[in-house]
């Protein structure tokens, strides 16, 4: 699978994914050419960010011999389900430690949309109360599972761990790789960020290509200050992991926590709006949790005139990534 100092990966993801042209959106905007990164179109269970770093992540498990893989998430997590599909294609068991933050709400958030496909895809489900210590209750899953002589794998939140992140240092080359060979200039890379894996690969990649594009972290649950230092770490470690010389500036790491809302997973104004604009002027769906927000997020920094162009200025296209999580519209009314 891997030689001796190489990473670890297996191929579970339709890669490269286009980089699409939201020329209505950008029209109804009028501020940058705004570019879509279809990372919905990843292909493993409905697509979706986390194919990318489950590619490694299910490596690194393969490599150490495991048989079951343990991750966490809330009710309608698109990790979960990326997981439990990645596990079923590869004739691994998986569970997955599901935090219910709103069991009040109906049937089709409790039961449906991800939820519905997790256990469709063959992973046991095991039910966590809101503000359970998920971490903890991992790792005392995963000591019950060794004392019956199991080898479980325990994947992190969102996987962001530094193998996780992994996946979007490569994500950030493809990125520049396609804005060159369409002749763009690029302002902006924006994306969610909620648990940091996919930002701090982003920020490791661009560091490793010498890039000075900036990665604009939307954050969809987690306070700035929280997150950023988490993002940091995670890229410094993508870095050091792969054993080169660089360094990720002190500006590099960009977390706008503006449009998160009440708390994570519960929707806003902005994201309506979001979702409605692309869905009604791109034929595009966004999801009400991550990109949504995070697409409300690039809306309100147009708005507001982040991307005015000026004389010295001549970069003027904007990259959204769009993570996926397509199942979760399902779940919301």
């Amino acid at each position: 699978m891997a030689g001796p100092g190489a990473i670890p990966h297996i191929s579970l993801a339709h890669l490269p994914t286009p980089l699409e042209p939201l020329q209505r959106l950008s029209a109804e905007l009028g501020g940058p050419r705004i570019w879509v990164k279809r990372d919905d179109a990843t292909g493993l269970a409905m697509g979706g960010n986390k194919a990318r770093k489950l590619e490694y992540l299910m490596a690194d498990a393969a490599e150490q011999g495991a048989d079951i893989v343990l991750t966490t998430g809330a009710t309608q997590s698109n990790h979960c389900r990326q997981t439990a599909a990645a596990a079923s294609r590869l004739g691994v068991d998986c569970e997955l430690l599901i935090e219910h933050r709103f069991p009040d709400w109906p049937d089709a958030y409790t039961e449906g949309g991800n939820l519905q496909l997790d256990r469709l895809l063959g992973a046991t489900v095991i039910d966590l109360e809101r503000g359970v210590d998920r971490v903890q209750a991992m790792e005392d899953r995963a000591a019950e599972l060794r004392a019956d002589g199991r080898r479980p794998y325990i994947i992190a939140l969102g996987g962001s761990s530094v193998v996780g992140a992994m996946g979007y240092r490569t994500a950030a080359m493809e990125i520049l790789r396609q804005a060159d060979a369409l002749g763009l200039e690029l302002r902006e890379v924006v994306h969610a960020t909620a648990s940091g894996g996919t930002q701090a690969g982003l920020v490791a990649g661009m560091a490793i290509r010498r890039s000075t594009v900036p990665v604009l972290g939307i954050s969809a649950g987690a306070p700035a200050d929280y997150l950023a230092p988490v993002v940091r770490e995670l890229a410094e470690g993508v870095i050091a992991r792969i054993g080169i010389d660089r360094e990720i500036a002190d500006d590099a790491v960009v977390v706008d926590d503006h449009y998160v809302g009440e708390e994570y997973g519960i929707p806003t104004a902005e994201m309506h709006e979001a979702v409605s604009m692309c869905a009604r002027l791109e034929g595009l769906l966004l999801d009400p949790v991550y990109s949504g927000k995070a697409m409300a997020g690039l809306i309100g920094h147009i708005r507001e005139g982040r991307y005015r162009a000026s004389d010295s200025d001549s970069a003027n296209d904007v990259v959204f990534i769009h993570t996926g999580g397509t199942p979760a519209l399902f779940a919301y009314r």
